[in-house]
């Protein structure tokens, strides 16, 4: 296994102080997401400090993948607003996820990771659907003519929530280019099947997997061994279906003891992994 860890699980850190501790801990990948503390998307001269990043990742010999999921990156007021499926502000979302594959391809990412949104109280279901297979057929575009793949994330709460909801999306898109990011601990959180049987599942379409313990029916990011996910027969799983792809550690609120959570999580990541 690949393992790498989240730079929003750094947010006390600054980027080059982050990315340092992660490589010498051991992990050989980031999921770096792109907010104002760690790459601001929308701040001056991206493509410079773009580029120092990539020399702070080739430096210390890390992969990365890109995720989108800042929290206020767009809207100081409303956590991950505005989406795809807004009325008004679809075209900010659809600007950041532009530029994420921009970044993503300067810096020989091997993904961009990204979510559907959830559905916003006065867009009825069939509009906010039409609104993502559109948005996603737009960004399909953009990113396979930058030579970078997308991973989808069915994120719990959202319009598309779960495995089923990505299957139907990437039919109606009809790209492989739209491909699927699983968190494992939102399988063990609302998936009817086992993660191992989900992550079998998806096979064909897997480009991105980020891995953290959660309960049945409870959207918290848990530190590993204090939930209910059976993480060596997810191990397993990945293997069956040669998964070569990095699987970074999402604890987004853990950044208060990052280097002390992020050092057991790969001791415990790589005992289950035998």
């Amino acid at each position: 296994m690949r393992f790498g860890y989240g730079t929003n699980g750094f947010a006390n850190h600054r980027l080059p102080d982050a990315l340092a501790v992660i490589a010498d801990l051991g992990y050989v990948g980031v999921a770096l997401t792109l907010d104002h503390n760690h790459l601001d998307p929308f701040g001056p001269d991206l493509s410079q400090r773009t580029a120092e990043v990539g020399r702070l990742l080739a430096r210390h010999d890390l992969a990365v993948v890109v995720e989108t999921g800042a929290r206020y990156v767009l809207d100081p007021l409303r956590k991950h607003e505005p989406t795809l499926l807004h009325d008004q502000g679809a075209e900010w979302r659809m600007s950041l996820l532009e530029r994420a594959i921009e970044v993503a391809a300067d810096l020989g990412a091997e993904a961009v990771s990204f979510w559907s949104g959830t559905l916003p109280a006065d867009v009825s279901a069939d509009l906010g659907w039409q609104r993502l297979v559109n948005g996603c057929r737009q960004l399909v575009g953009y990113a396979a003519d930058r030579g970078v793949r997308l991973g989808l994330e069915p994120e719990p709460g959202m319009l598309v929530d779960d495995l089923a909801g990505y299957l139907k999306l990437q039919a109606e898109v009809g790209s492989e280019t739209l491909g699927l990011t699983l968190d494992i601990g939102h399988l063990i959180c609302n998936e009817p099947q086992p993660p191992a049987a989900c992550v079998t599942a998806a096979a064909p379409h897997l480009v991105n997997v980020q891995i953290d313990d959660m309960r049945r029916g409870v959207h918290e990011h848990l530190e590993f061994g204090t939930g209910e996910v059976d993480f060596p027969s997810v191990f397993s799983a990945l293997r069956e279906i040669q998964y070569a792809g990095l699987v970074a550690v999402e604890l987004p609120r853990h950044s208060h003891a990052a280097p002390t959570i992020a050092r057991d999580s790969l001791a415990f990541l790589r005992r289950a992994a035998t």
